[in-house]
């Protein structure tokens, strides 16, 4: 599933019931470098970005790119940090992809995808179209085994020293992770 480019620019990629809008989609530029997994993620890391909720795949194109360029010019990362983004009306964008190594969790990024929920989940709360994509991503990432099936779903928080994925999202992992077992 990696390299979904060879689409046209904004065209969605239907995996299983996950629309995933593919880089070129959201207009992302090349990575500096990117590094391969070497197996299947065993962890799972929910981040929010902490910027204005997105909810329109207008707004979350302006996003991802001052994402990617923030990441890039003023972080240094080689790419946009998370493996996919989530926007409000369940939109899922692919940021590095499967099977990539990620910049969102130092020393977790070589054995876990990192996935961002767009917005200030301090303040607001998440959509259920968002956390329902959310489920569905991970049950493809498994189904194909960019994932364990024994992965472990986590907060940010739970790995580092830091506030997010925000309260309101961090409150609703116990909940997910019963509906990820459930499945």
């Amino acid at each position: 599933m990696n390299g979904m480019d060879g689409y046209a620019p904004g065209e969605t990629v239907d995996v299983n019931a996950v629309a995933v809008v593919c880089r070129r989609g959201w207009n992302a530029v090349e990575p500096r470098v990117r590094t391969e997994m070497k197996s299947p993620a065993q962890t799972v890391i929910v981040h929010h970005t902490a910027l204005r909720y997105c909810a329109h795949p207008r707004d979350s194109a302006s996003q991802l790119a001052h994402i990617q360029h923030m990441h890039m010019q003023e972080r240094g990362f080689d790419d946009i940090g998370y493996n996919f983004l989530i926007s409000g009306d369940g939109m899922v964008y692919e940021g590095r992809g499967w099977g990539v190594v990620g910049a969102h969790a130092k020393e977790h990024n070589f054995n876990s995808v990192g996935v961002a929920f767009m917005g200030n989940f301090s303040d607001e709360l998440p959509s259920s179209a968002s956390l329902s994509a959310l489920l569905r991503l991970l049950h493809i990432g498994v189904l194909h085994g960019h994932v364990r099936p024994s992965f472990v779903l986590v907060g940010h928080r739970d790995v580092a020293k830091t506030e997010c994925p925000g309260e309101h999202l961090y409150t609703l992992l116990p909940k997910l992770r019963d509906q990820l077992q459930n499945h």
